[in-house]
């Protein structure tokens, strides 16, 4: 590991020992820092510094204040780690390295000039340049040489708009051609209803560092929901380094760009940070930089956030803060040496605060002097960021001239070749291990055995319902070991809780990594799955999946923090680094996923549609009107249909535990990569109607539709979906009523008219087809099915019974409930 450099603190520093000015500007010296090119951030003096500065000698207050409140100011005495400030201290004040100031310059240039050729030849274009903040580049050129000097060989950069196309060019760099053909849009008719803007498309390339090693660069897409890509980020990142195993860590880094009015105001940016030393989540330190131009679209910081910067959301967790003037290039580079150093060193978070400001409005075509006219009459006056650092190092107009006409070389002609592209160039390569996966309308030649042989399954099982000697379970779990024994035996039923273990267990056998998470997943909200066991006598946990067979792929049961966003856009994440795991995220209740609605409509749903991207992410979702209340009874099944289309994403409801099984298995052995949404049931999870034969988890497949092969002189066929039909069944019974057939659709999306089609034809035509749903008639699945069941039908006539139209998807009263599902169920049969 590099220790901090034994360059000397200046002679004034080393001979005073430290005392309370030191201490003082440790800790206060970044308020008096010269940090705003635009002079907006006025210095202040903490009293402490004014307190301590009364009785000390005038050099050596300079030298502190030099070292302390330059242009670059350090937050890092809030940290309660000794060893961390420590570090921080003594690189600090070991001075900054003396950077390549002419390389440096030559990066500004390349980076503020490709932006003036693009303001110049597509006027009234959107593109964000990054004009104000142009040091980004030679911030991410110092992180990239130093991490790469310390083992990093993968660097992954989230970042929003402003900026993208310069990092495209400078940092990833893309073939100057393939960026001005997607400016150009080429091609328009092939992203036709599809697509996405070009300042939110990702790309892959490599990065030739100044001291020469090569780092490979993925940019992720990114939606204009600013910080949504941070979790997703974290969660590639998570994925990548564990397919690297011990030396991940050090390997792969991620780095994040965030806007100064998203860092501090969109929560799931503070989601996301609270990831940092969660097991499962952390990724050994990501370096975090705010591209702040002090604005938003055209709001000002004191509508913005409550704080003197920003950054303070970051101290949520233990992490130094580096406040840096935009347009002091040397220490931006220190900056950059700095985090990385840190972030190797300790394998944590840290932040850099590039301060600068925002040349043009929020994009091109705004015109910012409407909201601040006096800020932009003084950028209108103000020089690049090159041209100030130019005059700085006292450059002669001769070598200037020829710098910039390197800098420049090419543009032209670049702007030239992208023309002639006949189509849309793709900015970036999957990696190797999504060979074999596929996205694109399904094909019946993706099926898969989805049955595992009797004698597997027991095996499974009595691996699964065992202990380590010596390991004391709670007595209700003892018995529920030993019910999941008869249930694998066969004189018991299989419930959800054990179709779910076995589907797992054979899963993780055959090489099948296993990644489930959400809000007590361990347990599972009902109580019913048990991924771990905990010792009553010691509290020590253990996961009978993890220990199924010898050399078996891993399984994790992870209970994840408290949020939804930036917990299921990490999963989301891990999913596309990891196409061959069956990763999972489990809401507490089916409701709570509107929380993470972002992720679900634009990574989710429309990740394949916009970015060509591929994801098998399944979300587990339960669902179930049961009298629980408006916020604990609907997943919204109505939400998921209205994004589905295209086949971008497969929605289902298995209403038994071995269609349930089967699903699973579908879901992680097939080669169609798309996201899986499953209702899951709640009170249905050991009833017994919900239940499965074992043997059935060897014999059967998922099917997409359930027929009635016990109806008879059938006058109605009920239609449903999920828990409902168990209750139909249960009123049929009662009644003797077996003119009433019961048909269960068990797969939505993609809708499976022809086995819907071949179901009902097991019925008189002169028979009534009825719709039946539990939700309001403005929620469920009502819309959607029924168009689709006339379908199926050449046109029949396809009636409905349902609750009335609410607001709200369930009564609050449990009482009520029970009254209004009785009447529901009756109507069924009147």
């Amino acid at each position: 590991m590099n220790q901090p450099t034994s360059r000397s603190r200046p002679e004034s520093i080393a001979v005073s020992p430290p005392d309370p000015l030191a201490d003082a500007y440790r800790r206060w010296g970044y308020l008096l820092a010269d940090l705003d090119p635009m002079g907006r951030i006025e210095p202040f003096e903490h009293p402490d510094i004014a307190e301590a500065r009364a009785t000390a000698d005038a050099r050596e207050i300079e030298a502190w204040r030099s070292l302390y409140g330059g242009k670059i100011g350090f937050e890092f005495m809030h940290m309660v780690e000794k060893d961390r400030v420590e570090w921080m201290r003594e690189a600090i004040e070991a001075g900054p390295p003396a950077p390549d100031a002419h390389w440096i310059l030559e990066r500004l240039m390349e980076t503020e000039l490709f932006e003036r050729f693009l303001h110049t030849k597509y006027v009234g274009s959107k593109r964000f340049s990054v004009e104000g903040v142009a040091a980004l580049i030679p911030l991410l050129d110092s992180i990239l040489d130093a991490s790469g000097g310390l083992g990093a060989e993968y660097l992954y950069i989230a970042m929003s708009h402003r900026g993208r196309l310069n990092v495209m060019k400078s940092i990833v760099n893309l073939p100057i051609e393939d960026i001005f053909a997607g400016i150009e849009d080429v091609d328009p008719r092939s992203v036709l209803g599809s697509g996405d803007v070009k300042y939110h498309i990702g790309a892959t390339g490599r990065y030739r560092t100044h001291s020469g090693r090569d780092i490979e660069v993925h940019l992720s897409t990114n939606p204009s929901h600013l910080e949504a890509v941070d979790a997703v980020i974290m969660g590639r990142v998570r994925a990548r380094q564990e397919r690297w195993g011990a030396t991940g860590i050090e390997r792969i880094l991620p780095v994040t760009l965030h806007g100064d009015a998203a860092f501090a105001g969109q929560g799931i940016a503070s989601e996301t940070l609270n990831f940092a030393d969660i097991p499962y989540y952390e990724v050994g330190g990501t370096i975090h930089v705010i591209v702040n131009n002090l604005i938003g679209f055209t709001a000002e910081p004191i509508a913005l956030h409550s704080t003197r910067f920003s950054s303070e959301t970051a101290k949520r967790v233990s992490m130094p803060v580096i406040h840096v003037n935009a347009e002091a290039p040397g220490a931006v580079w220190w900056a950059g040496k700095l985090a990385s150093e840190y972030r190797r060193r300790f394998h944590s978070d840290v932040l850099i605060d590039v301060i600068g400001f925002r040349r043009y409005g929020h994009s091109e075509i705004e015109d910012p002097t409407i909201t601040q006219p006096v800020l932009y009459d003084k950028i209108a006056k103000h020089p690049l960021a090159w041209e100030v650092y130019a005059q700085e190092l006292g450059l002669d107009a001769a070598t200037v001239e020829t710098m910039k006409a390197r800098a420049t070389a090419g543009l032209r002609e670049g702007q030239e070749k992208g023309r002639q592209y006949e189509r849309r160039p793709v900015f970036w390569k999957l990696p190797e291990f999504w060979g074999r996966y596929v996205g694109g309308p399904y094909d019946p030649a993706y099926g898969v055995e989805t049955g595992v042989p009797i004698e597997r399954v027991r095996e499974i099982a009595a691996r699964i319902t065992r202990v380590p000697d010596g390991f004391n379970p709670h007595p209700k779990i003892a018995k529920l070991l030993q019910q999941r024994v008869e249930m694998a035996e066969g004189t018991r039923k299989v419930d959800f809780g054990m179709a779910e273990a076995l589907a797992f267990g054979s899963l993780v056998t055959s090489g099948v990594r296993i990644r489930l998470t959400g809000q007590d997943s361990r347990r599972g909200t009902f109580n019913h799955r048990h991924a771990a066991l905990i010792d009553i006598r010691t509290s020590q946990a253990y996961m009978p999946l993890a220990h199924v067979a010898e050399g078996q792929a891993e399984f994790v049961a992870v209970d994840s923090p408290l949020s939804e966003a930036a917990a299921m856009g990490f999963e989301y994440g891990y999913s596309r680094e990891y196409p061959d795991a069956l990763v999972l995220w489990e809401a507490q209740f089916g409701d709570f996923a509107n929380g993470a609605q972002i992720i679900i409509d634009q990574f989710v749903s429309a990740g394949e549609d916009k970015w060509g991207l591929l994801s098998g992410l399944v979300l587990l979702l339960p669902h179930g009107h049961e009298g629980n209340g408006p916020e604990h009874s609907s997943a919204r099944i109505e939400r998921f249909l209205q994004l589905a289309a295209h086949d971008n994403m497969q929605i289902c409801q298995p209403s038994t535990a071995s269609q349930y099984f089967h699903l699973l298995r579908r879901q992680a052995l097939r080669a169609w990569r798309k996201p899986l949404i499953v209702f899951t049931p709640k009170s249905m999870l050991r009833a017994d109607a919900a239940c499965s034969n074992v043997d059935e988890l060897a014999n059967g497949a998922f099917r997409p539709v359930l027929g009635d092969p016990e109806a008879n002189n059938v006058r109605a066929v009920l239609v449903c979906s999920g828990k409902i039909a168990h209750e139909l069944r249960a009123e049929r019974a009662a009644q003797g009523a077996m003119d009433r057939a019961i048909v269960t659709i068990e797969q939505f999306y993609p809708f499976p008219e022809a086995a819907v089609a071949e179901a009902l034809r097991a019925f008189p035509e002169t028979a009534k087809i009825v719709w039946v749903q539990e939700e309001p008639a403005n929620m469920g699945a009502l819309g959607y099915m029924r168009p689709r069941l006339k379908s199926a039908l050449g046109g029949r006539h396809v009636s409905s019974i349902k609750r009335y139209e609410s607001a709200s998807p369930a009564t609050g009263s449990a009482k009520a409930h029970a009254l209004e599902q009785k009447a529901l169920i009756k109507l069924a049969f009147a």
